[in-house]
């Protein structure tokens, strides 16, 4: 079985936050769970490869206080917009 989208996010944000994948919750922001600005930056990175997508610069603004929800739900969409043709920039 495939894990979900939010399975793998939440896996990539606990190896970056060297933590347990269960202490992330889709309410954790990056700083609670102890990534600073410039791990998050890398965690991007991380996601973006993983997934194959790319999210738009100026989403990148506010990702260590998003949710571990948000950063799913912007990985959800950048899939979408990559299915549909539009995220191949």
């Amino acid at each position: 079985m495939t894990a979900t989208t939010q399975e793998q996010v939440f896996e990539l944000i606990a190896k970056q936050a060297k933590v347990e994948t269960g202490k992330v919750t889709p309410q954790s922001t990056l700083k609670d769970l102890g990534i600073a600005s410039l791990d998050a930056i890398e965690l991007i990175f991380d996601i973006e490869e993983h997934f194959d997508i790319h999210f738009p610069e100026q989403q990148g603004a506010n990702f260590d206080t998003d949710t571990a929800q948000s950063l799913v739900a912007a990985v959800d969409q950048a899939l979408a917009e990559k299915a549909s043709g539009e995220g191949t920039k």
